[in-house]
């Protein structure tokens, strides 16, 4: 069963909610106020999912959104009567899944939940190969650049001086890149 953190300012509406993720098959978490906590809350009860209600996003919740996306990312499903584009790209950017501006209906809290989760998952998926990404490329100019003190050290041609970085990795069981930060930090010393 899905647990929701709902924080929603109104108590009226908050007990609506509840009782709709109840309907839906959620567990709540907790109920609460604001976001003035969010990221001990979330730290403490790990929801699988956080519901908010609100009139506008205010910069504060933005903020404590962004904290916990980047310490404890989770699928953020925000209610707001806010219809402002602006508003609505700085919730995205500060880790919001899912914008719904027409209002919270119990009927439509399970979809909206499911939406918020795969959008969610789809992000997670983008930022792991974008640092996949980011790391081979770092990666492969590390290994260049231990080519190239390789080729000027020893008067090898590339082809030559990958052969041997790649012959040292093997026999050390070491990765290229392993091996070639160890190049540049000795020639560092050396040149």
């Amino acid at each position: 069963m899905l647990s929701v953190l709902v924080i929603d300012e109104s108590s009226g509406r908050a007990a609506e909610i509840c009782a709709g993720l109840a309907g839906a098959g959620y567990r709540v978490a907790a109920l609460m106020p604001d976001t003035l906590d969010l990221a001990e809350h979330v730290q403490r009860l790990r929801p699988d999912v956080i519901l908010i209600e609100t009139e506008s996003p205010s910069r504060d919740t933005l903020e404590h959104l962004a904290v916990v996306g980047r310490a404890l990312p989770r699928p953020v499903l925000m209610f707001a009567k806010d219809r402002d584009s602006k508003v609505i790209r700085e919730a995205m950017r500060a880790g919001v899944s899912a914008y719904v501006v027409d209002g919270l209906k119990a009927e439509r809290i399970q979809p909206l939940v499911e939406v918020a989760m795969a959008r969610f998952e789809e992000y997670r998926e983008l930022r792991r190969e974008r640092d996949e990404a980011t790391r081979k490329l770092s990666d492969r100019i590390t290994i260049d650049r231990a080519k190239g003190v390789l080729m000027k050290a020893r008067g090898l041609d590339e082809d030559a001086a990958y052969t041997a970085l790649r012959k040292l990795a093997m026999d050390r069981g070491q990765s290229l890149f392993d091996v070639a930060s160890d190049v540049l930090a000795m020639a560092k010393i050396l040149l």
